[in-house]
C-alpha cells in the first residue's frame, strides 16, 4: 500500500509491505545500509563513515544520474532502536547530516534526506510488517516525478525488491 500526502514544497510518502519473516530479522536488514543497494536501485553505493555508537551510524551514499542531472550524494545518520514494549516497532531513522571530513563534491550533487526510515512491527512469529516513510522536497524530486505524474510503479518496484530481499 502506498500514501502519499502533499503540503507546500514537501511530500510525505509511506508505503507498507508484508514480509513472511519474523520482525527481529528484518530489522538488522533494514538497519545496516551497506545492504540497501542490493534492492534499492537508488542507492549505487552506500558505505559507512563513521559508527557513532552502537545504534547511530553516519553512511556516504551515491544515487545514480537522472537523465540531465549530475549523480546525487548524501551523508546521512541512520538510528536504530529496538523496541521497548512487544507491541511497539522496530525504528530505523535516517537524516542528511553534515560532516566536515565529506564536503560536497564537483562530480555529485549533494542532496538531503529530511526525514525517511522505517517502521518494523512484529504480526507474528514469521511475519511482519514494514512502513517506509520520506519526507521528500523538492530536491528529490526528479527521482519520483514520474510516480507522481502517472503511477507510482518505481515506488512499487522497489518494494516489491525490499519484500524479495528480506524474505
Amino acid at each position: 500500500k502506498i500514501w502519499t500526502h502533499e503540503e507546500g514544497d514537501v511530500l510525505s510518502l509511506k508505503v507498507e509491505m508484508q514480509v513472511k519473516i519474523p520482525s527481529h530479522l528484518a530489522f538488522p536488514l533494514l538497519s545496516d545500509f551497506t545492504f540497501r543497494q542490493q534492492w534499492d536501485k537508488h542507492f549505487l553505493t552506500s558505505e559507512v563513515l563513521q559508527a557513532v555508537n552502537e545504534d547511530d551510524k553516519i553512511y556516504y551514499v551515491t544515487s545514480p544520474p537522472m537523465t540531465g542531472h549530475k549523480p546525487k550524494d548524501f551523508v546521512i545518520l541512520v538510528s536504530q532502536r529496538q523496541p521497548c514494549k512487544p507491541s511497539e516497532p522496530y525504528i530505523v531513522a535516517v537524516k542528511s547530516v553534515t560532516l566536515t571530513s565529506m564536503p560536497p563534491s564537483s562530480e555529485y550533487c549533494r542532496s538531503e534526506i529530511v526525514c525517511a526510515g522505517f517502521q518494523i512491527y512484529s504480526d507474528s512469529n514469521s511475519s511482519c510488517t514494514v512502513c517506509y516513510f520520506n519526507q521528500v522536497t523538492s530536491g528529490v524530486m526528479p527521482y519520483l516525478a514520474a510516480n507522481l505524474t502517472g503511477s507510482s510503479k518505481s515506488i512499487e518496484d522497489t518494494a516489491l525488491e525490499c519484500i524479495k530481499f528480506l524474505e
